[in-house]
């Protein structure tokens, strides 16, 4: 199947059947301890017991060392250009066996079904299967070779990663060399539009970016991630979206619950207050557009307190839901506590237990 990426484009899945993928996972549980002892500590993706908190964390270290110019290298449709010959030889260096090397091979030419129409696949790991992850990191493997035969300060996650220098000159030296290495040993494409070479708190690593505070460095939320995590909620609490309070109270705590767990490293007490007051005024919208009729609203304000002379006024008013949503009265009858009874959990509540 296709999904869509980020930026737009499509992103190809190559979805196993149940019978490849137990075989596939196999394959995976025997190899990963063998290539886990090869692999660089600097690389995060798709390993056991490592996380994306621990490349960002390691990047702060760097950073506050003195590596303070980042070289950001994007490669394009990694998981697309993936050159089987050369991965496959890397693979037979290690696996000796040559049944396993034969049915890995098939697994990358396997291609991809698309409206019920085969596409073979040229090059590239297949996104979706067990092994997908692994191959893309014994690949890789031989930049984080480099790097460290270099010397150089690094955090690689999956095909995402940085370099840390100390100065200008180095870092454009190094994108120079590295996108050499990339394009001529590995056979890879460098994404000349979206690498870079800038200060790391200009830049975005695995949805993270830092700042200057007093006292040190700290780790932010980059604005890119909240604007999406915005959309998401924003989606959640349309007013067309046809849901129960319940319903709707369950997919934002699943929403909400999962995004802090993974950016609750990062300093946003003054983002989640923001956002909780935007939320709830997006959740009042969501009331107000459920009473619907004229009747039901003056009969909800009444009940949550409201004179029923001002609970006529408001009801008969010709302002758009979202205005509404602002309004004093709307803050007095959904209180903060009643929306809280109502199921609704808040971002800084949930971002205080994790932080």
């Amino acid at each position: 199947m296709e999904i869509p990426k980020p930026d737009g484009g499509k992103r190809l899945l190559g979805i196993p059947t149940v019978v490849d993928r137990v075989i596939q996972q196999a394959i995976a549980q025997i190899l990963t301890p063998i290539y886990e002892i090869q692999f660089s500590a600097n690389s995060y993706g798709f390993r056991p017991g490592r996380s994306a908190k621990q490349a960002v964390l390691k990047c702060k270290e760097y950073i506050e060392a003195g590596y303070t110019w980042t070289v950001d290298i994007d490669l394009a449709k990694y998981f697309d250009t993936v050159n089987h010959d050369k991965l496959m030889r890397l693979l037979s260096e290690t696996i000796e066996d040559s049944r396993v090397l034969s049915l890995i091979r098939k697994y990358l030419k396997s291609g991809v079904m698309i409206n019920g129409v085969v596409q073979e696949t040229e090059g590239g790991c297949p996104q979706g299967g067990n092994l997908s992850p692994l191959l893309s990191n014994v690949m890789l493997n031989e930049l984080d070779i480099e790097l460290t035969k270099r010397g150089l300060k690094f955090c690689r996650y999956a095909d995402d990663q940085n370099i840390y220098v100390k100065s200008r000159k180095a870092a454009i030296r190094v994108m120079a060399s590295i996108t050499h290495f990339l394009e001529q040993k590995l056979r890879l494409k460098v994404n000349q539009e979206k690498s870079a070479v800038d200060r790391p708190w200009k830049l975005k690593f695995l949805g993270f970016s830092f700042y200057h505070k007093k006292g040190g460095l700290g780790i932010r939320v980059h604005p890119k991630p909240v604007k999406k995590f915005k959309q998401k909620l924003k989606e959640i609490t349309g007013r067309s979206n046809a849901m129960s309070v319940e319903q709707r109270a369950e997919k934002l705590r699943q929403c909400i619950v999962g995004w802090v767990n993974y950016f609750g490293m990062a300093d946003m007490k003054a983002i989640t207050k923001a956002l909780d007051e935007w939320l709830r005024r997006r959740i009042r919208m969501c009331f107000w557009k459920q009473w619907k009729k004229i009747g039901t609203k003056r009969d909800n304000l009444v009940l949550h307190g409201i004179d029923t002379r001002k609970a006529w006024e408001y009801a008969n008013t010709r302002k758009s839901y979202w205005h509404i949503a602002n309004s004093p009265i709307l803050s007095r009858t959904l209180t903060n506590e009643y929306l809280r009874k109502s199921g609704l959990i808040t971002i800084s509540e949930r971002y205080s237990l994790v932080h």
